[in-house]
């Protein structure tokens, strides 16, 4: 169920007054300062394409390579990913921004040089509404890290899926796994190098702790970007040699022998599962490869050939992962399914995949909710929670 605002109308004279609902004007928020910027356009084509734009007026708001925000034209999205990108950044050097209001943020553009230099800028608001609700396209790196939805909070403005401490305990993979640890739920055994402890990490004691092969990865980073698995001593060295292009903390994980397995999680105070699903990859690990770019190299196995006992505890435990880490709106947790049955906690992300052969939209069509009717909730949840949070008392 959407939540619109309710306003009078009046008809012309003579009829009666009738009560009609506005459409709600939604901000899709996509690209930015990250390594999937592609494959965020890839997301927001799938949500744009499927969003009733009977019940909402959609403006996408597109943060390009430079971290400037631009509006973006929706014929754009009908390219590929990477026309995309070059697309919208020629597109006009016109900015915009999101300005703080009372009841919810105002979209601004700034007419003017993008350099500040010429005429100065004149702030013109979009829509005398504002934004309703922000839709958080951005995985990965300034976006799914609880930096974007600081920002938000700050303007206060609605927005889909989690806050700020549920982002950074979703992007964090060490933070995560220690609060899951902690919580008494299942993970693969892992170790934590920081930039300044490289020299301390030789292959022999990560081979003797964890046993070989192992993976390397970032410990902040998204769609399983600068991940190596390791067999020795030379992979060792340009796998943390990747993994230190992109953090300055990075996770040394034991390699689980066991099934892929997916489920989706929705909802605020009171989450719910999809049915589980599973990953099937050619290649050596579920790389950013085998997901977006080799068509071929991933199956996705729906729901998964499991027994339901061992379905339902996997959805049960993807719930209490979601509640662990503090997450609302929406989340896909990743496991693993081990051939006794034991299911380990890979990782949770906070904004899954929407593309095409992405799991989280996928596994909810599935469970009953097609994108166009998810998208509605996952919308109806930033409201929910925006009213929740208004509701507390910010001064004294």
């Amino acid at each position: 169920m959407v939540v619109c605002i309710q306003s009078s109308v009046h008809l012309n004279e003579g009829t009666q007054a009738q009560t009609v609902k506005p459409k709600l004007h939604i901000g899709l928020l996509f690209g930015g300062l990250s390594t999937e910027h592609e494959v965020s356009i890839l997301s927001t084509t799938s949500i744009y394409e499927a969003i009733d734009k009977t019940k909402y007026d959609v403006s996408l708001i597109h943060i390009d390579k430079r971290g400037y925000w631009r509006l973006a034209d929706p014929s754009a999205l009908r390219l590929g990913a990477a026309d995309t990108a070059l697309r919208i950044e020629r597109e006009t050097d016109n900015t915009v921004f999101l300005s703080p209001a009372q009841d919810s943020g105002q979209l601004l553009e700034i007419r003017g040089d993008a350099q500040g230099k010429g005429p100065a800028p004149m702030p013109i608001a979009l829509q005398s509404n504002g934004i309703d609700v922000i839709f958080p396209i951005l995985h990965g790196a300034n976006g799914e890290d609880g930096t974007i939805q600081g920002l938000l909070k700050l303007v206060n403005v609605p927005f889909v899926g989690a806050s700020v401490v549920g982002s950074v305990l979703g992007m964090d993979k060490d933070v995560m796994k220690r609060l899951l640890q902690g919580a008494g739920l299942p993970v693969p055994r892992f170790r934590v190098i920081r930039s300044t402890q490289r020299n301390e990490a030789t292959f022999s004691r990560m081979a003797d702790e964890l046993g070989v092969p192992f993976f390397i990865k970032p410990a902040n980073a998204g769609s399983s970007v600068g991940i190596s698995k390791v067999s020795s001593l030379e992979e060792c060295r340009l796998g943390m040699d990747e993994a230190f292009r992109f953090d300055n903390k990075i996770l040394v994980e034991e390699n689980v022998i066991g099934r892929e397995i997916e489920c989706a999680v929705i909802g605020n105070e009171h989450p719910i599962a999809s049915v589980v699903g599973e990953i099937i990859t050619r290649h050596a690990f579920y790389s950013y490869e085998a997901k977006y770019l080799d068509e071929a190299g991933t199956t996705l196995i729906i729901p998964a050939d499991i027994p339901a006992a061992l379905s339902d505890h996997i959805r049960d435990l993807s719930i209490k992962v979601y509640q662990t880490l503090c997450c609302e709106g929406m989340a896909r947790v990743d496991m693993f399914l081990k051939e006794n049955d034991d299911v380990l906690v890979n990782e949770i992300n906070t904004i899954p995949g929407f593309t095409e052969q992405s799991m989280f939209p996928v596994l909810w069509d599935y469970s009953g909710l097609p994108l166009p009717t998810l998208i509605d909730r996952l919308i109806a949840l930033a409201l929910e929670r925006h009213e929740r949070d208004n509701r507390l008392q910010k001064t004294r």
